[in-house]
């Protein structure tokens, strides 16, 4: 099988916001603790022959990526709470191949990341728009022309601006391909003014002079779990959070244990130390309720906070979003696959996700997601009984 060659990565900031967050904070808290991460095909897929191949060739070449004077240099003018240290330790970072395990039977792709957790967090999100792109490559998918993928952009970002609010684009794990990614951030840059406020891909950030966006995934508090328990694992994993960033990067993920866990534990200081919480499961309008509960039970003007909503938007479901909350919470969106593969073909249904943790002074344990959708849950059948027992769900 010949390897499309534009289907290799050209930056290694060509990944969410997030994983450059997240790494900084294992690596000062945690830099002898070890994950595995496992790919999961919720669509369905058939992978065509020869595609674990093809996925091999394009993961070995990211052994050639590494940070340039100019990348570290943006993020050294716009991101100043990433810390000397740290940047000179990504400087010199270099993926390594042999973390990632690929394996194809038939037309079922096996893909697993095992190493320690530092290394390891920067792998999901380029694995998937890897996957992505090579799925439509290697299938023969069409997709829409250059021009038109501007045009949905623009038509897009403009009906969102006449709505009145701010969105961030999200979608480079499930991206049609970078190419294709490129044109979204172009069309959203030309025509987004005062809508579009920034994007979680690094490198598109550094591209088109905008702002990375991200803050911590799911995988912080599943590794908390492992560490410290189920129901210390939103407190420390929020706890640490704060320790590392000192009031910066404060929009909290509040379903990793569902929402009615996290508020629990979401207390008054943590409430008033964050600058609000991101929406990724469940009903937005029941959740936008909770949330504006939970802010004036705290004795605080949720006007002064603000709800990320990130979960499979389109323009309708931003629109209901916004009239429901309007005058009475600030809001945002992080839209996704809907800017970043609306180009013909159907966008794929796959995640990456930690499955264990291994932390320094512990043993190889399985991690669990339990969102606020069943559909969303990830790990064993008996470690999520046994969070849901011990955290009462």
């Amino acid at each position: 099988m010949q390897l499309n060659p534009r289907v290799t990565l050209s930056s290694i900031l060509d990944n969410d916001f997030y994983k450059i967050t997240m790494q900084q904070g294992v690596v000062r808290l945690f830099p002898a603790a070890s994950a595995r991460y496992k790919f999961i095909n919720r669509g369905k897929h058939s992978f065509p022959p020869g595609f674990s191949e093809a996925l091999r060739a394009a993961v070995d070449q990211m052994a050639l990526l590494k940070l340039s004077r100019e990348e570290k240099h943006f993020l050294q003018v716009n991101c100043p709470y990433l810390d000397p240290v740290y940047l000179d330790f990504l400087e010199g970072y270099r993926y390594k191949p042999e973390e990632v395990h690929i394996e194809q039977h038939g037309d079922q792709l096996v893909v697993q990341v095992e190493g320690l957790w530092y290394r390891t967090i920067l792998w999901e999100v380029p694995l998937m728009s890897l996957i992505c792109e090579l799925f439509y490559v290697l299938t023969g998918s069409e997709r829409i022309s250059n021009e038109e993928v501007v045009e949905v952009t623009r038509k897009k970002i403009e009906g969102l601006r006449d709505l009145g609010v701010t969105v961030a684009e999200f979608g480079t794990r499930r991206r049609y391909s970078y190419q294709v990614h490129r044109l979204v951030l172009q069309s959203l840059s030309q025509y987004g003014a005062g809508s579009f406020i920034g994007t979680s891909n690094v490198h598109m950030a550094m591209l088109h002079q905008t702002k990375p966006i991200g803050t911590h995934a799911h995988e912080w508090f599943m590794f908390h779990a492992a560490r410290y328990g189920f129901k210390m694992a939103n407190a420390m994993g929020l706890e640490h959070w704060v320790n590392v960033y000192r009031g910066d990067l404060g929009i909290a993920l509040s379903d990793t244990y569902t929402t009615e866990v996290f508020f629990k534990q979401f207390d008054k200081m943590f409430s008033k130390l964050f600058d609000g919480v991101r929406h990724d499961s469940g009903d937005p309008l029941l959740f936008a309720d909770k949330v504006i509960s939970h802010y004036q039970n705290m004795g605080i003007d949720p006007k002064s906070k603000t709800i990320i909503f990130s979960d499979g938007l389109n323009y309708e479901k931003v629109a209901r979003i916004a009239d429901h909350c309007r005058d009475k919470i600030g809001m945002s969106f992080g839209i996704g696959t809907n800017l970043t593969n609306d180009a013909g073909p159907d966008p794929m249904n796959i995640v990456i996700k930690m499955t264990e943790a291994h932390p320094k002074d512990g043993e190889w344990t399985e991690v669990v997601k339990l969102s606020d959708e069943h559909g969303k849950y990830t790990g064993t059948e008996g470690m999520i009984n046994l969070a849901k027992t011990i955290l009462q769900i």
